[in-house]
Formats: C-alpha cells, sequence, structure tokens
C-alpha cells in the first residue's frame, strides 16, 4: 500500500514542472514562437493590447525611455489580470511636440504615428485576434490612437472582431491626484513626482533614474513637477491605480472573459 502510495506521488511530482512551464508563459508575444501564439488564441487569450510609449527628454534625472518601461510594465500586468489577452511590443516612438528641443527625442507625425497604429492593430486582428485595445502612456498622438481605433471597429465589426481606444491609460488622473494630496504632495504634468516615483519603483538596477539630479522644474531643465520627494512605494501605488484603471475600462468595453 505505502509503495502504491510513493508510486503516485511521485507519478503527481512528474508533473508539476510540466504544469509550472504551462502557467510561466509570457502574455508577450515577442516572447512566445507563433504556434504558441495561435494555440494562445485558441485557447482564449483573444485580446491583443497595442501601448505606445515615446522616447523623449524627461528632465536631468531620468532616462529618455521612461514611457517605453511604464508602458511595457503596465501592459503586462493587465494582461495578467484580464486573463485573456497578450501584449504587443510597445512603439517607442510617438508624437513629442516641444521635447524635441531636447537632445535624444524623437518625434512622429500624427499621420505617421497612426499609420503604424492602424498597420500593427490590423495585424492583431489579422492574426485572430477577437478584440485589439490601442492606447498610448505619453499625451501626443492620443486623438490619433482614438480615431484608429474608430476607423478598425467600423471596418472589422462586421467580421465580428471589434477595435477599442483606452483613453484611461493616460487621461483617468483623478484618482492619481487625490492620491497625492491625501498625502500633501505636489502634482506635476511632466517628469515630476507622479512619472518619476513610477520608474523608480521599475528601476530596480538603478540605471533609469540620476537621484543626484532631483530638482525642482523649470523651463530650462525640461520638468513640469517636483520629483524630489518621489519614491518606489508611491510608484507602487500610482502604477497600481493605473493598472487598475486600464484593466477595469478594458472589461467594461470587452467584456469580462
Amino acid at each position: 500500500m505505502r509503495r502504491a502510495a510513493a508510486r503516485v506521488s511521485l507519478l503527481l511530482l512528474s508533473f508539476v514542472p510540466a504544469l509550472a512551464c504551462a502557467q510561466a508563459k509570457s502574455v508577450f508575444i515577442a516572447d512566445l514562437t507563433w504556434p504558441e501564439v495561435r494555440t494562445a488564441i485558441a485557447q482564449g487569450k483573444t485580446t491583443a493590447i497595442y501601448y505606445a510609449g515615446s522616447t523623449e527628454q524627461n528632465g536631468p534625472h531620468m532616462a529618455l525611455g521612461k514611457h517605453n518601461v511604464i508602458a511595457s510594465y503596465v501592459a503586462g500586468r493587465v494582461a495578467e489580470q484580464l486573463g485573456n489577452a497578450l501584449v504587443y511590443p510597445v512603439l517607442p516612438f510617438a508624437p513629442t511636440g516641444d521635447h524635441m528641443k531636447f537632445p535624444g527625442s524623437v518625434s512622429l507625425t500624427d499621420k505617421t504615428f497612426a499609420a503604424v497604429a492602424r498597420e500593427v492593430a490590423a495585424s492583431m486582428l489579422s492574426a485572430g485576434f477577437r478584440n485589439v485595445v490601442l492606447m498610448g502612456d505619453h499625451g501626443g498622438g492620443q486623438q490619433a490612437l482614438k480615431q484608429v481605433a474608430s476607423e478598425l471597429d467600423n471596418e472589422w465589426r462586421s467580421k465580428g472582431a471589434r477595435a477599442y481606444y483606452i483613453g484611461d491609460a493616460y487621461y483617468r488622473q483623478d484618482e492619481v491626484r487625490q492620491y497625492l494630496a491625501r498625502r500633501n504632495l505636489p502634482a506635476g504634468e511632466h517628469a515630476g513626482i507622479e512619472d518619476t516615483s513610477e520608474l523608480m519603483f521599475l528601476d530596480r538596477e538603478q540605471k533609469w533614474i540620476r537621484r543626484d539630479k532631483l530638482a525642482r522644474g523649470d523651463a530650462k531643465s525640461g520638468v513640469d513637477g517636483d520629483p524630489r520627494q518621489a519614491s518606489p512605494e508611491l510608484g507602487k501605488a500610482l502604477l497600481d491605480i493605473k493598472v487598475n484603471n486600464v484593466a477595469t475600462q478594458i472589461r467594461d468595453l470587452v467584456g469580462k472573459p
């Protein structure tokens, strides 16, 4: 009897690595093979996430890729929370306007930005995803994303697929400002306490934040706000708010899996 029980235990244990491997599959399509993407869609991951970041100045204290790091993290968290979504690579460029005064910033025209979003999203729909959600972590290009989503939705709805613009990824700032106000912390518009805290939380290797350069913002520095009271703990809280807002809007528009 004991031998039989031992054999059963060993048999069950042999399935653990395979189960762990299956559960550890990435939500990022760049980590997957095409058969794995096909299988994931067939098994219910029918929503694709398109998230645009930006490469732009973020003051003397923060790396130009801030939006891209944050967008990748938020998209991954949202996909995991939804349970039925996969994430496409973050677009690292956007219309950046006045940021072009600072070396390193990259800007796309609204037309080019929209064209890339449209063709990537169309690729998502052609791959078999039934719902595509488009959003951006940077202010420039938001209306372009909204327009692209509307146009694609009109084109694909008759084929049983939909496209949506997720504005809460950028415009839903009320909870963030309330959170800061309750703690007597200053809100900012660009590279201030919010942005800096979020990246600080993700900067585990301390390569994206120059802590010795933290200073109150001005026009010359490119910072609107005061990042000096930024912290990883605050960044985690603010990122949690963003993730929950985005996931909620997607569920409201697309529906629960």
